[in-house]
């Protein structure tokens, strides 16, 4: 049976060991075989911190909205395979396809936005020059920067498309720094 790889710093990793039986919710066949074992989670999250943030953080909004697109795109070309895969955890095609179309609205949505609010640049401008002082000798205004850091996300069985883009805004928004 298939044992599931899992991409951890940015490179394709087979677990130690056979891993657990992944069943078909609907006939219980072995589907694959699931496993974190061997995963050096320190070192994903250094290399978060080291190579993807930092990369990531290069990049201007607009061009983060292009990967988003791509990752859209990419989705609805597999989304028939996306279903058949859906309806092994027991999803019906309508439950398959509001996770599945869902997280691919989701996903444009967000590129949409992003090209349509945001500055083709890595720093967005909030409001107006804001006076904190008498005499207009000292003054504020709120700079957006991506955030520094890694996300952790643990996304519901259920929902395996849908659920990580929908969480995937706040945490890595821009932050406002007066």
């Amino acid at each position: 049976m298939v044992v599931l790889r899992s991409f951890v710093s940015g490179s394709w990793e087979l677990p130690v060991g056979e891993g657990t039986p992944l069943p078909d919710a609907v006939t219980g066949e072995e589907v694959a075989r699931v496993s974190a074992a061997g995963i050096d989670r320190g070192a994903a999250l250094e290399y978060g911190r080291k190579v993807g943030g930092p990369a990531l953080r290069e990049l201007t909004f607009h061009q983060r909205a292009a990967l988003l697109k791509a990752l859209a795109s990419h989705l609805r070309e597999h989304r028939d395979e996306l279903y058949a895969l859906s309806s092994r955890t027991g999803a019906t095609l309508g439950d398959s396809k509001f996770d599945v179309d869902g997280g691919i609205a989701v996903l444009s949505a967000y590129a949409s936005k992003a090209r349509r609010e945001l500055p083709n640049d890595t720093v967005f401008v909030e409001g107006d020059v804001e006076p904190l002082g008498k005499g207009g000798t000292f003054v504020g205004q709120h700079l957006c920067t991506p955030l520094p850091g890694v996300s952790v996300q643990i996304n519901a069985f259920n929902f395996p498309v849908w659920g990580p883009w929908r969480s995937s805004r706040p945490r890595s928004s821009p932050e406002c720094r007066a």
